[in-house]
């Protein structure tokens, strides 16, 4: 990971230094957290770990990374020669991936020599955020297509090629069927979806011709983009190739519409390909849709089977940053807090406990001191690392799906209305709540 490392705020560095030079190498604990939800979201989807880990896991400063901060005429030689030899040696305790989660509750706990803690602060929030705003941005639009299919169309407006693999995870985590990112397809081992392009269609004399040439090259992948001259006619032609098909004993697979009035296009496109004797042909849709126009369309009987969804769910348009912050709670066993106007904090290492319903939904979660005991609630946080290393195998992507599949059918409806949410009950134990009134008295 050269270079990695200092994918940092400064700040954290010199910091780092400073607890060094006084001999400040206890313990402590950073808990990772969001403060409050944006507005029109009722839950978090946590995402993101397997990056915090496997930094925590491989960090180094190598000699090039020893050697520009030795350039930069900041920091002494001295400490530059302990950094070299630095590594993560501590432990953390997380939320899995895919686990619904809410205000204060942590995402994970970092415990470790504080120098060792501090300088992750940076990264961890960095890959934890942008994992977690996405996830639950993609699993909305899970919600709005009732269980429609959805495909990953994100990658070319997606704020650089990291934020575009990390989104295409995100999504397929929470139950999109595919991506357009072949990269991602190839790392992740998502399935990879697509079409063609309008530039496709223009570069044949002809619509007919642009169709019956895609069709004889990819017969199985036959889902033909219609809408660009006119979508209607392009339905027409596209109900003509479908038919020159099933004479040689295939099928058109679909028609993409990528513009336009989708719900009024969809439904004169269906009657077409209905009428050609096309019914198992699908319609695909897409062009600037996120969750509410998903829902939109689909309360309006769209007879649209799969969606295609890009720029506003690559980038969470509508809410595109979460408060999140990773703080100090603990030092050398003395829990801390910060008492900053509307920033304040909680203090000593957690663990959170999830109340279910006789229905066995989610009624309500307890944030508690880690090491108490709430009978009846079901611990969300685990250890995944331990001496600076992982203490099991890190789950699969498919693994991790399905995790959240299960998770997400227990979260009640109210909490994924995508406008006027509900407000998801958490509360303090008795002995946290002793302690922050404790701590407050005396700062």
């Amino acid at each position: 990971m050269d270079g990695i490392p200092l994918a940092t705020d400064l700040y954290e560095l010199t910091m780092a230094q400073s607890y060094w030079e006084h001999g400040m190498t206890g313990e402590a604990t950073f808990s990772l957290f969001v403060r409050s939800l944006p507005r029109g979201r009722g839950y978090l989807v946590a995402a993101g770990l397997q990056d915090a880990l496997d930094y925590l896991q491989s960090l180094r400063f190598t000699s090039r990374d020893i050697d520009y901060l030795r350039r930069t005429g900041i920091f002494a030689d001295a400490f530059l020669e302990y950094l070299e030899g630095l590594q993560f040696t501590g432990e953390v305790w997380a939320v899995p991936e895919g686990t619904i989660i809410f205000p204060q509750e942590p995402f994970l706990e970092v415990t470790g020599p504080l120098l060792e803690a501090q300088i992750a602060e940076t990264y961890l929030i960095n890959q934890v955020h942008l994992q977690t705003v996405i996830a639950t941005k993609a699993s909305r639009c899970v919600v709005a297509a009732k269980g429609r299919v959805l495909v990953d169309f994100s990658f070319r407006r997606t704020h650089g090629l990291d934020a575009g693999l990390k989104v295409a995870r995100a999504c397929y985590l929470v139950g999109f069927a595919a991506t357009s990112n072949v990269l991602a397809g190839h790392r992740y081992g998502i399935p990879i979806a697509g079409t063609m392009a309008h530039s496709y269609i223009m570069a044949f004399p002809s619509e007919l011709e642009a169709f019956r040439a895609f069709v004889s090259s990819f017969p199985e992948r036959s889902i033909l983009l219609i809408d660009t001259y006119d979508t209607v006619q392009g339905a027409r032609i596209a109900a003509q190739v479908g038919q020159e098909l099933k004479a040689r004993g295939l099928r058109l697979q679909g028609v993409r519409l990528d513009s336009g009035d989708l719900l009024d296009l969809s439904k004169k496109v269906r009657d077409i390909l209905d009428a050609a004797g096309l019914k198992d042909a699908l319609i695909f849709a897409s062009g600037g849709l996120d969750e509410h126009e998903i829902a939109s369309l689909i309360e309006a009987g769209a007879p649209i089977d799969a969606f295609g969804v890009g720029t506003k769910m690559g980038v969470s348009a509508d809410a595109p940053w979460l408060d999140m912050a990773y703080k100090l709670v603990s030092y050398e066993g003395r829990p801390v807090l910060k008492r900053s106007l509307g920033k304040a904090t909680l203090p000593g290492p957690k663990q959170v406990f999830r109340l279910f319903g006789p229905d066995g939904l989610m009624a309500g979660d307890i944030l508690a001191l880690r090491g108490e005991e709430v009978t009846t609630g079901e611990p969300l946080l685990t250890k995944f690392m331990e001496g600076g290393r992982m203490v099991c195998p890190y789950p699969t992507l498919e693994e991790l799906r399905n995790r959240f599949q299960e998770n997400f059918a227990r979260l009640p409806q109210e909490y994924k209305d995508l406008n006027a949410p509900a407000s998801y009950p958490v509360q303090l134990s008795p002995s946290l709540q002793q302690l922050q009134a404790t701590l407050a008295a005396k700062t």
